[in-house]
């Protein structure tokens, strides 16, 4: 039966742009859309098949050309020989809300609305859910007559781009490969400014968010209101095309037993699919990932704390996981102001559960709250070096683990080497994340999916890592090399709207192992600034920070938790990236150059004018940093030169 499902749903995929193309001359328009300031146009058509096309403009230039809707079910074929039942008028949508968890605090989301219901020849309804916002689009599909189990088995959903457009893509690696067979967990390089329509070289696909620029137009393309009725996608594309396609999760990226493809049993909603469209800053500013997502579920929240950790693995690894090395964590995390302390992998054996209540005792005296590690487990991967494990793998042991951490004062748990995105592990994620709000126990997800909004939903989801972060540097030359360029694509990307755990800022420690670090320590420092999570485990040794300058060490001791406001100033994807964010009256302005040389900058002031700022920028004759202050109330624009891998921080007072 899977074999069947599997091969309809690629003959889906591998069709969809014949059947746009051969079909879009003869395809009648049934609606129209305007977002709120008129910029971004919505036409959506039914063809003399009855297949879905819908096309999107922005200021009167086509952005996702002629691209095809629908859904198959096992069963039913929303595909094609579809006619149209109703047509909505449009709806200004309007919600407020507020998070601590992303680029900006308060956010106001706006959209037009449109709802079209079409029946399929058995006269099953499907609506399509069109929201246009100022800064994009969202489409997802409502299926309101289903009561017993119904399962999709493939989506025909495409983007369809001009075939000048280019891309800026991460491959989605294949299930059951890499360390452990620990994979997919969204830990590979950007192809960057690749032609639309590259094949992927890992055979699966792109991941979430995907970037792409047609003329001179931006769009990031994601996924929001994820559930466990559906499973984890990506995009996926025939190389002949321009045109990408909705995929599903692999067949083996399942909980044990469990099933990957999309299954309910209820009124269905779909997970929204989500163009964010315009300009770089239009991008980088945006909130639409977490606009679509659903509100917060209904929990206690008085144990939201966000902030920063100090973490020992990512500097001493495996065999120092033992009491007096987390002392020392602890202790640095104090003298810091961070309200956190990551204790990972095999604290179970190398310290023991009693050791951890007492370091649990001891941390709670300097005002620090622990995390601690798990193995995710189940049969998944191959991985039983790193413990405690099997202990979440049923709502029983789960909740009995949970409450054992409640009771020694735990503040969190870093859950690690999670088995992709199927339908049944999406369902596991969600589960932990019910569970652990039941405990008052915040969340980092690592060797994990994409979060996709679920930081809103789940307020106490502090960070997934999905990314090719900082622990990969202290492994890999080649990570090392790449380092500054891949983080000057994070920021139109991967953290684009959801908490990225890339583990930054190590201001000091120029080599692990046999790696040697290309980056400078003002990048470094840059990424505090420029990177964001609910709480920033940072590479920092405490050793390395005694080096530190005493006014980079008050930085990081009064830098804000969560961020009020963002701005975007200039950059390019994997270039170089300037943005300015906001916490209360002060700005913190910081930039990286992803590139192997000198990059001279005249950056704008104008809206950061204040008395006066402090600028961070490397040092040279041995120091590691040069700190000016700036009078900024006389300085309207400002010209720096940074160096290769290099970068800044300014404070504006």
């Amino acid at each position: 039966m899977k074999n069947t499902i599997l091969l309809v749903y690629l003959l889906i995929g591998m069709n969809v742009w014949g059947a746009v193309a051969s079909n879009q001359l003869q395809a009648q328009r049934v609606a129209q859309l305007q977002s709120p300031d008129e910029s971004i146009g919505l036409d959506v058509f039914l063809s003399v098949e009855g297949e879905i096309q819908y096309k999107v403009q922005k200021s009167g230039f086509s952005v996702i050309q002629p691209s095809a809707l629908g859904v198959m079910m096992d069963g039913h074929d929303f595909t094609q020989r579809l006619k149209l039942v109703t047509t909505s008028k449009p709806e200004r949508i309007t919600e407020s809300y507020q998070t601590q968890n992303a680029k900006k605090n308060s956010i106001l989301y706006q959209a037009n609305q449109l709802v079209i219901s079409f029946a399929n020849e058995n006269e099953k309804k499907m609506d399509i859910i069109f929201r246009l916002s100022d800064d994009g689009l969202a489409f997802r599909y409502s299926f309101p007559w289903v009561e017993n189990d119904e399962t999709i088995i493939g989506e025909s959903t495409s983007f369809a781009f001009d075939e000048k457009a280019r891309a800026w893509l991460q491959p989605m690696s294949e299930a059951k490969t890499g360390w452990e067979q620990c994979h997919p967990s969204y830990e590979e390089h950007y192809l960057q400014d690749i032609p639309v329509g590259s094949a992927s070289p890992l055979k699966s696909g792109w991941v979430y968010p995907a970037l792409f620029k047609t003329n001179d137009t931006w769009v990031l393309i994601t996924e929001a209101a994820l559930d466990g009725t559906y499973c984890g996608t990506r995009l996926i594309n025939d190389s002949t095309t321009s045109v990408y396609s909705i995929g599903f999760a692999d067949p083996r990226e399942v909980f044990t037993a469990g099933d990957y493809l999309p299954v309910n049993n209820k009124p269905w909603l779909t997970p929204w699919r989500v163009v964010t469209i315009g300009s770089l800053e239009t991008i980088t500013e945006s909130t639409l990932g977490t606009d679509l997502a659903p509100k917060a579920i209904d929990m206690d929240q008085s144990f939201l704390k966000f902030g920063k950790a100090s973490w020992s693995w990512i500097n001493s690894k495996d065999d120092r996981i033992v009491y007096d090395e987390q002392i020392k964590y602890i202790d640095f995390a104090a003298d810091m102001n961070w309200q956190y302390c990551l204790i990972d992998a095999n604290w179970d054996t190398q310290i023991g559960y009693e050791k951890i209540a007492e370091l649990s005792m001891y941390a709670k005296q300097k005002n620090v709250g622990l995390f601690v590690w798990y193995n995710s487990a189940g049969d998944w991967n191959t991985i039983t070096s790193y413990h405690p494990k099997d202990l979440l793998l049923t709502k029983e042991s789960r909740e009995k683990e949970f409450s054992r951490l409640q009771a020694m004062g735990i503040k969190g748990v870093k859950i690690d080497f999670f088995g992709g995105d199927g339908r049944s592990m999406i369902q596991y994620y969600i589960d932990i994340l019910n569970d652990a709000a039941k405990y008052q126990l915040l969340v980092n997800f690592h060797g994990a999916t994409l979060p996709r909004g679920w930081q809103k939903t789940y307020p106490h989801l502090m960070t997934v890592e999905a990314i090719y972060g900082m622990e990969m540097v202290t492994f890999d030359q080649m990570a090392a090399d790449k380092q500054a360029n891949h983080c000057a694509m994070l920021p139109f990307t991967r953290n684009a709207f959801d908490p990225m755990d890339f583990t930054p800022m190590n201001l000091t420690g120029l080599t692990y192992s046999n790696c040697i670090r290309k980056t400078t320590p003002a990048f470094e420092l840059a990424l505090s600034v420029l990177f964001l999570s609910g709480i920033q485990h940072y590479a920092q040794a405490p050793e390395g920070m005694a080096e530190v300058p005493d006014d980079v060490k008050d930085f990081l001791k009064t830098l804000p938790d969560y961020w009020d406001d963002v701005k975007f100033l200039e950059g390019h994807p994997g270039e170089y990236v300037v943005i300015a964010r906001r916490s209360g009256n002060r700005w913190y302005i910081a930039g990286i150059n992803g590139e192997n040389n000198e990059k001279s900058l005249n950056l704008d002031l104008a809206s950061f004018r204040k008395s006066k700022a402090a600028l961070f920028m490397d040092g040279s004759n041995g120091e590691l940093f040069s700190i000016t202050d700036l009078n900024t109330e006389e300085q309207k624009n400002c010209e720096l030169t940074l160096n290769a891998n290099g970068g800044f921080v300014m404070v504006f007072e």
